[in-house]
């Protein structure tokens, strides 16, 4: 990760923190092991397996950061297994691999001070960067087999589908929809909330 790369993921991440720096070097290594690129459209697709109320949700934003796979693109999904954890599919060949955290590792990662100040309710913003600078440098520095598993390479069958360019209005609430996700007229919305 370059100096460039690392302050674009922290703007958007928008605080520092260990667990986003993970999720963008674990990135890098899927990328690397595919042989693949940033993407730029949907040349990749995510399935992330991290999920929500959890200590280190900031690994996905991380991932997207890395990959340029976004939910804008639609080309990320995420499963809320609570795991550190994807797959990364290049859909231009058709291959997939898995990455994780490594157990020990995941495990000994909230047992930091950092970590310690989250718990008590303080926001990662909040925190001093006398905590947070020391982590993220190993983060940055230490080398992925000290932290990532990394799955082999294996055939991924990536449907493909083509965009939805045409719209209508709902009969039922008069909006503006792509007629992809309209029923007899009617949106999502509307015929849920019959």
């Amino acid at each position: 990760m370059t100096k460039d790369q690392f302050e674009m993921a922290m703007a958007f991440h928008g605080h520092k923190c260990p667990a986003m720096p993970l999720g963008f070097r674990a990135a890098e290594a899927a990328m690397n092991k595919l042989g693949v690129k940033r993407a730029q459209d949907k040349e990749l697709y995510v399935i992330s397996e991290t999920g929500k109320a959890h200590a280190a949700g900031c690994f996905l934003d991380g991932i997207m950061s890395a990959t340029g796979c976004t939910y804008g693109k639609s080309n990320i999904e995420k499963k809320y297994y609570n795991k550190m954890a994807f797959t990364l599919i290049d859909t231009v060949n058709g291959k997939a691999v898995r990455v994780q955290l490594k157990s020990d590792f995941f495990g000994n990662m909230l047992n930091s001070p950092f970590v310690a100040q989250r718990k008590q309710g303080i926001a990662p913003q909040d925190i001093s960067s006398e905590l947070a600078d020391p982590l993220v440098n190993n983060v940055l520095n230490m080398p992925e087999e000290k932290f990532l598993e990394i799955g082999e390479i294996v055939d991924f069958d990536f449907p493909k589908g083509k965009g939805c360019f045409e719209t209508a209005i709902c009969n039922k609430c008069q909006e503006r929809v792509f007629v992809n996700k309209l029923v007899d007229g009617i949106c999502i919305p509307c015929r849920e909330n019959k």
